[in-house]
């Protein structure tokens, strides 16, 4: 049983109802019952119910649910877990773009705001080496994501948290998510390597968006042996006037 379910349940008697009947007060306990096994049996840790209105020997209901997850965290709510990666990384990296703008956990930018490369930094051991990713799982849209995933920058052999420093294995391309196609998640991960490694990925410029499609991070980790991120971050964009330019950039 849900030790943390909240159950709030008000009986409203009309003033000039008549009271009610043995029958109507064991059905509305039966009902009661059964509410209370569903909610133990969906294991929720909130919910609110409300009963309005037994009058007249009548009984109506209004039922209002509030479901809420306590602890979990926006990768788990944006389903950027499991669509991307297995688990939450246990840090944030932190994302800031020449424009000003900041990445957090799930916030909405433009791809105007994100269309230069951003200053990433997360907590790293100045010795060791780490891959950095940005990918998009949304690709062509979140309904119908037959590219998935769209990837837009990739770095290895990153020295510390220096991605200027590190092996660009495809230039950072800025979001750019076709018109009608609703909001897209733009996921920041970061790897630690076991060691500096070779590379055997084609080099891709950002000045074409071939070879980015049908990309996957976790099996591009499981190839290098990368184990789990251990920082990530994301925000979510849709198309806006800079797509344009951008495709054309892209030769699309």
């Amino acid at each position: 049983m849900c030790s943390l379910c909240l159950i709030q349940i008000n009986l409203v008697f009309d003033a000039h109802s008549q009271k009610l009947s043995k029958p109507a007060f064991f059905f509305t306990f039966y009902l009661l019952s059964v509410i209370q096994f569903y909610l133990d049996l969906c294991a929720l840790e909130r919910r609110e119910i409300r009963f309005i209105s037994i009058a007249n020997g009548t009984l109506g209901r209004l039922f209002s649910a509030n479901s809420l997850k306590k602890g979990a965290s926006p990768m788990d709510q944006h389903k950027v877990v499991p669509d991307v990666v297995d688990t939450v990384p246990a840090k944030k990296v932190e994302v800031v773009y020449p424009s000003g703008a900041i990445v957090e956990m799930g916030n909405v930018l433009t791809p105007t705001q994100v269309k230069d490369i951003p200053k990433i930094t997360w907590d790293a051991d100045s010795g060791k080496h780490y891959t950095v990713c940005m990918t998009d799982p949304d690709a062509p849209s979140r309904k119908e994501p037959k590219f998935r995933e769209w990837h837009h920058w990739l770095v290895g052999n990153v020295p510390g948290c220096d991605v200027s420093k590190g092996e660009t294995l495809s230039a950072y391309i800025g979001s750019g998510p076709p018109e009608g196609t609703g909001l897209h998640r733009y996921v920041f991960l970061v790897y630690e390597q076991p060691a500096k490694l070779k590379f055997d990925e084609k080099r891709l410029p950002n000045t074409s968006g071939d070879n980015r499609g049908k990309f996957s991070i976790r099996k591009f980790a499981q190839k290098y042996n990368l184990g789990e991120p251990i920082a990530g971050n994301f925000y979510q964009a849709e198309w806006d006037d800079y797509v344009p330019i951008l495709y054309k950039r892209l030769g699309a």
